[in-house]
């Protein structure tokens, strides 16, 4: 299974992610969507699962959830915003996947069996970090992730 991940849009869906996600089997969105027309667009692609972050206050983004426990490919994902909110031991729960946001810093990191990952922002450019994203692949319940530097 081919899992687009997406965080930190802040009301900017660029089409080189539009074009990016093409073919996933699923979006993850981590928070700070900015728009609901965005997570629109992206459902015209693949299914969407969808947290809010600090910025989605107000409209339809304020009524996401702050997290989200979704199985796919026979892996639990939990989603939330901010990785300092992290409300569970992750391993206990037996979540294969954290995924987070609202650094804008991408990363993949594993601990105790779990991969934690940060896709990035795909939205407005923050300083010098890269416009980025990832991608989840799941085989037979085994995990992996790939970071994207779409250099823009």
């Amino acid at each position: 299974m081919r899992i687009a991940v997406l965080s930190d849009t802040h009301g900017l869906l660029r089409p080189q992610v539009l074009q990016t996600v093409q073919g996933a089997e699923h979006i993850l969105h981590a928070g700070d969507v900015g728009d609901i027309r965005i997570l629109d667009a992206l459902r015209e692609i693949a299914p969407v699962t969808a947290i809010r972050g600090n910025v989605d206050t107000r409209g339809a983004c304020a009524l996401l959830p702050a997290t989200e426990v979704i199985e796919l490919g026979g892996t639990l994902i939990y989603m939330l915003h901010s990785i300092a909110d992290l409300d569970i031991k992750p391993e206990a729960a037996q979540v294969g996947v954290v995924i987070f946001g609202h650094s804008h810093q991408p990363e993949i990191r594993e601990r105790n069996g779990v991969i934690y990952l940060n896709p990035g922002s795909c939205g407005p450019r923050r300083f010098s970090l890269p416009i980025a994203m990832a991608w989840l692949n799941i085989d037979k319940g085994q995990a992996t992730a790939e970071l994207l530097d779409l250099a823009i």
